[in-house]
C-alpha cells in the first residue's frame, strides 16, 4: 500500500519561520516581512519539498551557489530574481551564504479592506505555479527601495495591525503589476505552442509529486493530451513525459545531497510507492543507484 506522501504543510507563518530555521518571527499571524542579509559563514541552506497556506513574494540578489527552476528554463547561479508563489503550491529551495533581498509572507486575510478579487487583480500569483522573472542588477536597484518602504513601514508600524505596511504592500503589488506587465510584452511574440510549453513546464514545476501524466497536465491547460505531447515535441525536441522525470530526479538529487533523508522517505516525499519504485525510476535516469549517488557526491 502506498505510504501517506509527507510533505510538509505549514500553515502558520511563524511554523514555517522555525523550519527553515529562521531567527526572525512575526507577531502578527496574517503578514511578515524581513530583509534577507548575507551570512558571515559560509552555509548550503536546502529545504526540501513543501506546501504552505499563505502567499510567498520576494526580491533577491547574489543568489551565489543556487538553481532556479521556472518556465521553461533552470537558471544557475541567476545574478537577481523576483519570485510570485501562491499558497497550496508544492515548492522547494536551495541557496548558499551569498542570498540577500526583500523577502514578504502574507495571507489573504491581510487585504480585507480590498475589495477585488485578488488573483484577478494581480494574476502574476497564479494558484497553478510560480512566476518567476530574472533580473540584472540595475533592475533589483530599481525595485528594492519599494521594498524597503514596505520593510520599513512593518518595523515602525504596531503589531496589532501593521496597516501602513499592508497598505505599502497592496501599492507595491500595484507597482508590479506594471512591471510584469512590462515584462510579458516579449511573450506576444511567441508562438502558440511555444506559450503552451511553457504553460506546461510551469505546471510540472509545481504539480510535478502528485501529477505523473501528460494527460494531468492537458486537463489542466485545456487541451487533448495528443496536442499537448505534439507542441512539446515539435518546439522543444523532447517527449512531455521526459520534463516530468527531469523534475523528479532534479529534487531526487538535491534530497540525497543536502539532507540525511533515508532512501524510504525520500522516496515518498516524492510520491512514489515505495523505496524500490524510486530506486529503479533513479537508476534508469542516472544509470545509477540513488544511495550510490549520495555516497559519490560526498566522497
Amino acid at each position: 500500500m502506498k505510504k501517506k506522501m509527507s510533505i510538509p504543510y505549514y500553515t502558520d507563518i511563524n511554523a514555517f519561520l522555525e523550519s527553515i530555521p529562521s531567527a526572525g518571527r512575526t507577531t502578527n499571524p496574517l503578514f511578515y516581512c524581513l530583509r534577507l542579509k548575507k551570512l558571515e559563514h559560509p552555509a548550503e541552506i536546502y529545504k526540501p519539498p513543501f506546501k504552505r497556506s499563505f502567499y510567498f513574494f520576494a526580491l533577491f540578489v547574489n543568489s551565489g551557489n543556487a538553481q532556479v527552476s521556472y518556465g521553461d528554463k533552470t537558471v544557475t547561479n541567476p545574478e537577481s530574481y523576483l519570485v510570485f508563489h501562491s499558497p497550496d503550491l508544492v515548492y522547494s529551495f536551495s541557496h548558499d551564504e551569498t542570498l540577500e533581498g526583500y523577502v514578504i509572507y502574507f495571507k489573504s486575510e491581510c487585504f480585507s479592506f480590498f475589495k477585488p478579487d485578488f488573483h484577478d487583480e494581480f494574476p502574476f500569483f497564479n494558484r497553478m505555479y510560480t512566476n518567476l522573472f530574472k533580473l540584472d542588477q540595475a533592475t533589483f536597484d530599481a525595485l528594492a527601495p519599494h521594498f524597503g518602504e514596505v520593510l520599513a513601514a512593518y518595523e515602525r508600524s504596531g503589531p496589532e495591525s501593521h496597516m501602513e505596511a499592508r497598505a505599502r504592500l497592496l501599492a507595491l503589488l500595484y507597482y508590479m503589476k506594471v512591471f510584469v506587465a512590462e515584462r510579458k510584452k516579449i511573450a506576444r511574440f511567441a508562438t502558440p505552442q511555444q506559450l503552451l510549453l511553457s504553460k506546461y513546464l510551469q505546471l510540472v514545476n509545481n504539480h510535478y509529486i502528485d501529477k505523473r501524466t501528460v494527460k494531468e497536465y492537458a486537463d489542466l491547460l485545456s487541451v487533448t493530451p495528443n496536442h499537448l505531447s505534439q507542441s512539446v515535441k515539435a518546439v522543444s525536441g523532447k517527449n512531455a513525459l521526459s520534463y516530468i522525470a527531469a523534475r523528479l530526479i532534479t529534487e531526487a538529487k538535491s534530497l540525497l545531497l543536502y539532507t540525511h533523508v533515508d532512501m524510504a522517505e525520500i522516496a515518498y516525499q516524492l510520491g512514489f510507492s515505495d523505496p524500490a519504485n524510486f530506486g529503479s525510476f533513479f537508476k534508469k535516469h542516472e544509470r545509477i543507484s540513488p544511495l550510490a549517488f549520495r555516497k559519490q557526491k560526498h566522497k
